[in-house]
């Protein structure tokens, strides 16, 4: 391949790549720079809800770029208020704040969290996050994380935080007993980078009551499981329920970098003039991303086929690996998938690119598909057929 020296000389080296060069890309195809066409299951991790070079996601962008790219937020930016009306109705939540990345949007939401206490009289606030949980990895989000291998190296630590196993009511009670000073809960509805593990809809309705109960913040991130992807607006919505935070990035620009915290009645107000700012964030070129990529879903009627495309893909998968004992589970929603191994999948990585398929491996054991909303049956189909051998093969050889 034509490709760089694999060290990267001049860029620092915080990624383990592989061995490939991307091109360009049609709806759910990439080219890489030698020609060979790769089908993503990826997604760009989520992010290109639309695909690649949609038809009228392109020509909205080319035309912003002759009108405004960057203003600043010295002044109004009337596409955020497009923006944020739109994710307003589509939430039922009341105001939002406009952000660069999931990252951000998390950290805002921790910001919240702590002036929420602060507000109420309380000096030391805490958070209550999840085991399995990522949140971002600057120093107060990747504190909110639970990963030690990220946290490594960076440590002291942000305090503030009180971690519980997921989908344990007890335990949930047991923590906000002990520890007082707990203002928000904060969590995934369906964690990505952890697994793909969801959090049970008696969970998150428990979780509403508890934070009604006791005056709390309830905080969904949706950053990789929100905008369609499951098959609802968000995923949190699946069981009936509103959070007071949410976080949104990811696939809400279509690959445009966006991030955006949607709040209710009880957080809208916490953050006034001053307390939070940013210069990148709401610019007009991403705000029109974000209403091009949500006009387009409801025109296009994405939500129901992620829905529908989903549950055959996953259908898919489970005919064809029925039988290994070496699936643990397949699990998630829509088009947010995961298949647990019983060992590494590390190695599919590089053995689905060489098939001709682009995927993730999460949390050591889990692959994780995250492609287009775009995606068709027939894609689906090609998806399972690439991917189901190379399990296979890897769970025909002696566990590590």
């Amino acid at each position: 391949m034509n490709l760089p020296p694999a060290s990267e000389p001049h860029v620092m080296p915080t990624y383990g790549r592989l061995p490939v060069a991307l091109s360009h890309g049609q709806g759910c195809w990439v080219w890489d720079t030698e020609g060979r066409r790769l089908l993503d299951a990826l997604g760009g991790i989520a992010v290109n809800t639309l695909g690649h070079n949609h038809p009228r996601l392109v020509p909205a962008l080319q035309h912003q770029l002759t009108q405004l790219i960057h203003t600043s937020n010295y002044y109004r930016v009337p596409l955020q208020e497009t923006l944020a009306a739109k994710l307003c109705e589509l939430s039922g939540l009341t105001n939002v704040f406009f952000c660069n990345s999931g990252l951000e949007a998390n950290e805002a939401a921790l910001k919240i969290a702590r002036k929420f206490g602060h507000d109420r009289g309380n000096p030391a606030p805490e958070v209550i996050v999840f085991e399995g949980a990522f949140h971002g990895r600057s120093l107060a989000t990747l504190s909110a994380t639970a990963n030690p291998k990220i946290q490594a190296g960076f440590s002291p630590l942000v305090p503030g935080f009180v971690r519980c196993p997921l989908n344990d009511i007890p335990a949930l009670e047991a923590a906000l007993a002990a520890h007082p000073n707990v203002t928000a809960i904060f969590l995934e509805t369906i964690q990505g980078e952890g697994g793909i593990n969801p959090a049970r809809v008696d969970f998150l309705q428990a979780l509403r009551r508890l934070c009604d109960e006791r005056d709390l913040l309830l905080m969904l991130d949706e950053v990789q499981c929100g905008i369609g992807r499951t098959g609802r607006w968000f995923a949190h919505q699946w069981a009936g329920i509103r959070p007071d935070v949410m976080p949104l990035a990811k696939g809400l620009g279509s690959g445009v970098p966006i991030g955006a915290v949607v709040c209710g009645p009880r957080a809208a107000g916490v953050l006034t003039a001053g307390n939070h700012g940013t210069t990148f964030g709401g610019n007009p070129l991403a705000m029109r991303a974000g209403v091009e990529t949500l006009k387009i879903m409801e025109e296009d009627g994405l939500l129901a086929h992620a829905e529908a495309v989903g549950a055959a893909l996953r259908t898919a998968l489970a005919e064809g690996l029925a039988g290994e004992s070496g699936v643990k589970e397949i699990r998630g929603q829509g088009l947010m998938l995961g298949i647990e191994l019983d060992r590494p999948a590390g190695p599919l990585l590089g053995q689905a690119l060489d098939a001709g398929l682009l995927i993730s491996v999460t949390a050591d054991r889990v692959v994780r598909l995250l492609p287009p909303l775009i995606l068709t049956h027939d894609e689906a189909r090609q998806i399972a057929a690439l991917l189901v051998p190379l399990i296979k093969a890897l769970l025909a050889q002696p566990k590590p």
